[in-house]
């Protein structure tokens, strides 16, 4: 029972853990690159920073207050589990965006951000936002706004988040063409210079959408495990109850010895892998392994379905 609740204890504090290092790099992103370049990305960050140059009033602010208002609806769809991470990411984040703009020095942001022009900041913000997105998606908490919107499709459609908050981040910053904005130094920006903003714009949220796309994968791609060793029982037991992997037993025969081998087939995640790897190797040295990458896993641990169930031979025919 202790162990069960210091693992749970453990897996909470790593999911906030990485929660936390998403907003970081989300917020510093904005703080660094686009921020000070006037730039405008997508989400209630992107209407945030339209509010900012056009009034003056920092982003974090009115992000906090459009995200409460979105709350309501992740508490009552997505659930309360990750009502609460979504309340965390964005209390972060909205202080994130206010402090950040007053505690970085002026010269990291003028050597970093505005000495390599609003081209290159809107990649590396892209970037930065794009990861610290899919680092908070992926331990099932969210930056708010878009995101919330994103997910609660993406819980009944197989639509990837990327795509659609490319879809809706579009729209947003199209928008911007039609508020008044301003510099820090409270100079009224052209609207022919608000339209190349606008297009640096699209490229920011393109960034932002593949890279959530890329690095989302990448933390749930899969991979399929054959393992051969005399010592198959303790590398089950190790598997199922230290890893919390199911673990099933088949039966073979090697063809040279003419003998009868067990063989253990497992599916976990490849972030789990090396783990795994290390753990067989600790109880048996001279096992045989083969493992292939898997495209889609689908129960248990892994992922779910999306959408309705066929029906069957007993439901009513139309």
């Amino acid at each position: 029972m202790t162990r069960t609740l210091n693992n749970k204890w453990f897996r909470t504090a790593k999911e906030y853990l990485v929660i936390t290092l998403g907003i970081l790099l989300y917020t510093v992103g904005w703080s660094v690159f686009l921020t000070p370049n006037n730039l405008i990305g997508g989400g209630v960050s992107g209407i945030s920073a339209i509010l900012q140059y056009a009034t003056g009033i920092k982003m974090g602010y009115t992000y906090f207050a459009i995200n409460v208002v979105l709350l309501v609806t992740s508490f009552l769809i997505i659930g309360p589990a990750f009502g609460v991470k979504t309340i965390y990411a964005i209390v972060m984040a909205s202080i994130g965006l206010n402090v950040f703009q007053d505690i970085i020095p002026a010269g990291i942001i003028q050597d970093f951000a505005l000495s390599n022009g609003k081209l290159m900041s809107a990649i590396i913000g892209g970037i930065m936002s794009g990861i610290g997105i899919g680092m908070s998606i992926s331990q099932g908490g969210s930056t708010g706004g878009t995101d919330i919107v994103a997910l609660i499709i993406a819980k009944y459609r197989n639509i990837s988040p990327g795509r659609l908050l490319l879809t809706m981040n579009v729209i947003i910053i199209a928008s911007s063409l039609l508020v008044p904005s301003f510099t820090a130094d409270g100079e009224r920006i052209a609207f022919v210079e608000k339209f190349v903003t606008a297009v640096y714009g699209m490229i920011i949220v393109s960034v932002d959408g593949h890279v959530v796309d890329l690095y989302l994968a990448g933390s749930k791609q899969s991979v399929q495990l054959f393992i051969l060793s005399r010592k198959y029982a303790e590398i089950a037991d190790m598997v199922s109850n230290g890893l919390h992997r199911g673990v099933t037993l088949l039966d073979g025969e090697g063809w040279y010895t003419k003998e009868p081998a067990k063989v253990l087939m497992v599916i976990t995640r490849k972030t789990e892998l090396n783990l795994l790897l290390r753990s067989v190797k600790t109880i048996d040295p001279s096992a045989f392994l083969s493992i292939s990458s898997v495209t889609g896993v689908y129960g248990q641990g892994f992922d779910t379905f999306k959408g309705k169930a066929l029906p069957t031979d007993e439901s009513p025919q139309v």
